[in-house]
C-alpha cells in the first residue's frame, strides 16, 4: 500500500473585504490593520438621534468645527490594531513590572531623604489625577470622534492614561509601605495646593469642552506635551536623591509620550493640512492650549525647582516649536 501526499494550491476568490478593495482601488491583500481599522464605523441606517444630543446623529462630522472630505486619511502610522496594541504594551509592561521589583528589593525609595520624598509627595503623585483625567477625555474622543482611524486609537489611549495613572500609585504605595496614606494626601495637594489649582482648572475645563477635535489638540498638545513634558523630563532635579529610581519607574511614561505623539502629530499634521481653515482653527486652539498648560506648569515649575519658571518655558517652547513643525501657525 502507498500513500500519495499532494499538495494542492487553492486561489482564493478575492484578496481582502469588498468595502477594503474599494478603498485601495483593487482586491489587493490589506493588512490586519487595514482590514480592522478601514470604514469600520457605521454610517448609514441609525434609528433614532440621541436624545441627549437630538442635533446630531450618534456617529456625526459636524461634532467638530474642522472638516475633512476623508475622516480616514490620518492613520495610525502604529497601525495599531488591539492585537498589535495590546501585544506593545504587554511587552512595556513587562519592563516596568521588572524595574518595581528592581528597585523594591533594594528598598531604594525607602534610602532616600526627607526633601525628596516631600517633592515626590507634592510634585509626582498628584500626577495620578492629570491621567485620569487624561483617561476621560481620550475616552470622550472616541465616544464623539469620527472614524476607526481616530476613535481605536483614542481608546487605546485612555486606557494607557489609566495605566499611567496607576503606576503613579504604585510609587506611592512603595513610599508609603502599601498603607495608602499617600495617596489620600496627593488627592488633598490635588484639590488644595496653589501650585496645582492652574493644571486642575485646565483638566476640568477640557471635561466640558463639546468639539472632540478641540479636545484632542488640548489633550495632545497641551497636556501630554507641555504637562507631562515638564513632568517627566524638566522636573526631574525636584526629587533629589530620588531622581534614579523615579526614573526607573516612570520610563514607560516616557516612552510612551514619544509612541503617543508619532500617533497624534501624524492627526494634527493631517486634518491641519486639509484645508486653510482647519489650519487656522487648529493653530487657534493650540495657542490657546499650550499656552494655558504653560503657565500651569509654570506654578509647578516655581513651587518645585524655584526656577522662576524657566523649566516650563522650556516645555512649552519645545512643544512650540513640534506645533510649527506640523504645520501650525503658533
Amino acid at each position: 500500500m502507498t500513500v500519495q501526499i499532494k499538495t494542492v494550491d487553492i486561489t482564493p476568490k478575492r484578496n481582502t473585504f469588498g468595502h477594503i478593495a474599494r478603498r485601495l482601488g483593487g482586491d489587493k491583500p490589506a493588512s490586519r490593520y487595514q482590514e480592522a481599522t478601514l470604514d469600520i464605523q457605521a454610517t448609514a441606517n441609525f434609528h433614532y438621534k440621541p436624545l441627549w444630543e437630538p442635533q446630531f446623529w450618534v456617529y456625526d462630522t459636524r461634532k467638530t468645527a474642522v472638516v475633512m472630505e476623508d475622516w480616514y486619511k490620518p492613520l495610525d502610522p502604529r497601525q495599531y490594531y488591539y492585537a498589535t496594541y495590546n501585544i506593545a504594551r504587554a511587552n512595556m509592561n513587562q519592563a516596568v513590572e521588572r524595574n518595581f521589583t528592581f528597585v523594591e528589593e533594594r528598598g531604594l525609595l525607602n534610602k532616600i531623604s526627607e526633601t525628596a520624598r516631600a517633592a515626590l509627595a507634592r510634585g509626582l503623585l498628584p500626577l495620578r489625577h492629570l491621567h485620569w483625567g487624561g483617561n476621560m477625555n481620550m475616552a470622550e474622543i472616541c465616544q464623539r470622534g469620527y472614524g476607526t482611524a481616530i476613535t481605536a486609537p483614542a481608546i487605546f489611549s485612555a486606557g494607557d492614561q489609566l495605566g499611567m495613572a496607576q503606576i503613579i500609585s504604585r510609587i506611592g504605595l512603595v513610599l508609603d509601605q502599601q498603607t495608602g496614606d499617600s495617596l489620600d494626601a496627593a488627592k488633598q495637594t490635588w484639590l488644595t495646593d496653589p501650585a496645582w489649582q492652574e493644571t486642575r482648572k485646565l483638566i476640568e475645563d477640557s471635561f466640558v469642552e463639546r468639539d472632540w477635535f478641540q479636545l484632542f489638540v488640548a489633550q495632545t498638545l497641551g497636556v501630554n506635551g507641555v504637562l507631562l513634558g515638564f513632568a517627566y523630563q524638566n522636573a526631574e532635579p525636584a526629587w533629589v536623591d530620588a531622581a534614579l529610581p523615579v526614573a526607573l519607574l516612570t520610563e514607560f511614561l516616557c516612552d510612551w509620550r514619544a509612541e503617543e505623539a508619532r500617533w497624534s502629530d501624524h492627526v494634527i499634521k493631517t486634518v491641519a493640512a486639509e484645508s486653510e481653515a482647519n489650519k487656522t482653527l487648529i493653530s487657534q486652539w493650540a495657542n490657546l492650549w499650550i499656552g494655558r498648560a504653560t503657565a500651569a506648569a509654570k506654578s509647578l515649575s516655581i513651587a518645585l525647582l524655584n526656577d522662576n519658571g524657566a523649566a516650563a518655558e522650556a516645555a512649552g517652547a519645545a512643544v512650540l516649536k513640534k506645533a510649527t513643525s506640523l504645520g501650525l501657525a503658533v
